[in-house]
């Protein structure tokens, strides 16, 4: 009897999280969102990648740096993606991400800055190549400290030589 009442509750519990698991997966659906670039001038297009299976049937992003624009699913798998354009007059700073996914959200704090104007690349960002007119003083105010400073040093050794 303890058997049968032990086999009944332990077939009623396996049931009850068998048919629960796939519900507890929708609610966690979507489940990821990433921007990329993560920095980004204004006018610059961000892609974002959301996972989750129900953003293969369609949804948004949306943030205040950009307009709405909607998911396209990625083929070979539960992932889908968007190509938004930054406003050319958002703020410089921090701007958050919603996907809205078959009637569930997923915002991301901070998932991408807004700079003002664009990203120099290069050689440390430099606009122009070699030495301006004050790096040319300095160096020669340095290398003229050197010269007197090193002959004092050997005229004061020379003489105390002689003594």
């Amino acid at each position: 009897m303890r058997t049968t009442r032990a086999l009944a509750v332990a077939a009623a519990a396996g049931a009850v999280v068998g048919l629960a698991a796939p519900t507890a997966s929708a609610w966690a659906d979507p489940t990821n969102l990433v921007a990329m670039p993560s920095v980004i001038p204004r006018g610059g297009h961000l892609t974002v990648t959301v996972d989750g299976s129900s953003c293969q049937s369609g949804g948004k992003i949306t943030s205040h740096a950009f307009p709405d624009t909607n998911l396209h699913p990625i083929p070979g798998g539960s992932t889908s993606s968007a190509t938004a354009v930054v406003h050319k007059h958002a703020t410089p700073g921090a701007y958050d991400i919603t996907a809205h996914c078959g009637g569930k959200t997923l915002t991301r704090p901070a998932a991408f800055t807004v700079i003002h104007g664009g990203v120099r690349g290069g050689f440390g960002g430099s606009a122009h190549s070699g030495a301006t007119g004050t790096d040319i003083a300095i160096g020669g105010a340095l290398v003229t400290a050197a010269v007197v400073g090193g002959g004092v040093f050997w005229m004061r050794r020379r003489s105390e030589n002689r003594a």
